[in-house]
C-alpha cells in the first residue's frame, strides 16, 4: 500500500531532520575551525608585520573571518551532513523499512528539503545582518595591508578611476557627503600614451567642482624632477560618487544597499553587471542549501549489501562539489559580462536541481 501523504509521520520526519541537522552542524564546526586556522596561519605574518598590530588584531581578524567562512561553507556542510545521515540510514536498512511502509523517495526526502530550506532562510538573514558588515571591514582592512583603519562604515579601498587620460588611484576613500575624503591618492598623468607626471597626494577633499589636495609630491618624468607643495586643487569635474561607484563589492553590501547602488550605477550610466549578479547571488546562494539533500540522495537508495554504498556517497559528494564549481564559474562569467546576471546565478541552481531529480527518478521512481 502506497502512502499518499506528502510527508512521512511526524516522529519519522523529526528523526530524519535531527540526523541531518546535527551532522551538518558538526561538519560545519569542524570544517570552519580547520579553515580558519589555515587562513589565520597564512595572514598572521602580514598582520603582525604592521607596526602597532598585536595579538588582539589576530583575534579581531578571526572574529571577522569566522562569519564569512560559516556563510560560504554552510551549504557544503549540509551536503556532507545529508550524506552521512543517508549512509547511516541505508547501512541500517532504515530506508528499506520506510519504503516497505509505502513511502516514496520524494516522501523520504521531503522533511530534509524543508529543513534545508529553513537553514537557507537562516543563512540569508545571517548574511544580511552579520556577514556584510564583516566583509566590509575585513576587505577594507586587507586592501590597506592591515594598517589601522577608522571605524567608518563608508570605507572603500584600492579604487581606480580614469579621467581625461589620467589614471587615478585612491588607497582609501571614506566618509559621507561633504565629509567624504580620499587618502593616499595617486594621479598618473599620461601624454602620447606614456606617463608624463606622477602626482602623490596625502589627502583630498571635495572643494566645489574640484578637489582640495594636501601635501602634494609631483614627479615630472620629462624633467626628472620632484617637487613638493602643501596645498592645491585638481580633478575638476570628478564627483565623490564616482569613487564610491568605481568599486562595488556585492559581498560587503546588504541586498537593499546593493539595490540602491544598482540604481545609482544606472543613473551614472555605468555597468551594473557585477552588482546585478551579486544581487541575485544573495538569493541563490542560500537557496543552494535546498539542493543538497537532493544531490546527496544518491547515497540513500539502493541495497547497502550491494557493496556500492561508498561509491554512491562519493558520487553524491562529487555532485555537490561540481555544483559549487559550476556556481563559481558561472558567477565569474556573469561578472565578466559573458552570461547575463540572471543566467549566471540561476543557471547552476536549475541545472543541478534537474540533474538531482533525474537521478532520483531514474534510480527509484
Amino acid at each position: 500500500m502506497i502512502n499518499m501523504d506528502f510527508m512521512p509521520s511526524r516522529r519519522l520526519a523529526l528523526y530524519m531532520v535531527k540526523l541531518m541537522v546535527t551532522r551538518s552542524l558538526a561538519v560545519l564546526v569542524a570544517l570552519v575551525l580547520v579553515l580558519l586556522m589555515l587562513d589565520l596561519l597564512g595572514e598572521s605574518g602580514k598582520i603582525l608585520a604592521i607596526e602597532g598590530n598585536s595579538e588582539a588584531d589576530l583575534w579581531r581578524y578571526a572574529s571577522l573571518r569566522l562569519p564569512m567562512l560559516v556563510s560560504r561553507f554552510l551549504p557544503f556542510s549540509v551536503l556532507l551532513g545529508c550524506l552521512i545521515a543517508f549512509a547511516g540510514l541505508n547501512q541500517n536498512s532504515e530506508v528499506i523499512s520506510m519504503k516497505a511502509a509505502g513511502l516514496s523517495a520524494h516522501q523520504i526526502l521531503a522533511p530534509l528539503i524543508i529543513a534545508a530550506a529553513g537553514l537557507g532562510g537562516l543563512l540569508f538573514a545571517f548574511n544580511e545582518a552579520v556577514v556584510v558588515d564583516s566583509a566590509r571591514v575585513i576587505n577594507a582592512w586587507k586592501d590597506s595591508d592591515y594598517e589601522p583603519i577608522p571605524p567608518d562604515t563608508g570605507i572603500y579601498a584600492n579604487i581606480w578611476l580614469a579621467q581625461d587620460g589620467t589614471l587615478v588611484h585612491a588607497r582609501r576613500a571614506s566618509g559621507r557627503g561633504m565629509d567624504f575624503q580620499l587618502s593616499g591618492l595617486t594621479l598618473y598623468e599620461r601624454e602620447a600614451g606614456s606617463v608624463a607626471r606622477i602626482v602623490e597626494v596625502e589627502r583630498a577633499r571635495p572643494y566645489g567642482d574640484r578637489w582640495a589636495f594636501e601635501n602634494i609630491r609631483r614627479y615630472d618624468a620629462e624633467m626628472n624632477l620632484v617637487t613638493e607643495t602643501a596645498r592645491e586643487t585638481g580633478l575638476q569635474g570628478v564627483e565623490p560618487a564616482q569613487f564610491r561607484l568605481a568599486k562595488v563589492d556585492p559581498e560587503a553590501l546588504n541586498i537593499v544597499e546593493l539595490g540602491r547602488t544598482i540604481d545609482d550605477l544606472e543613473a551614472a550610466e555605468l555597468s551594473t553587471t557585477v552588482a546585478r549578479a551579486g544581487w541575485w547571488h544573495k538569493i541563490t546562494g542560500p537557496i543552494s542549501t535546498i539542493l543538497m539533500p537532493l544531490l546527496a540522495a544518491v547515497a540513500a537508495f539502493g541495497l547497502a549489501r550491494s557493496g556500492q554504498l561508498l561509491l554512491r556517497a562519493v558520487i553524491g559528494m562529487a555532485l555537490g562539489f561540481a555544483y559549487f564549481v559550476a556556481d563559481n564559474f558561472s558567477l565569474a562569467m556573469g561578472n565578466a559580462g559573458v552570461y547575463s546576471p540572471l543566467l549566471a546565478t540561476w543557471g547552476p541552481v536549475m541545472l543541478f536541481a534537474a540533474l538531482g531529480e533525474a537521478i532520483l527518478i531514474r534510480s527509484e521512481e
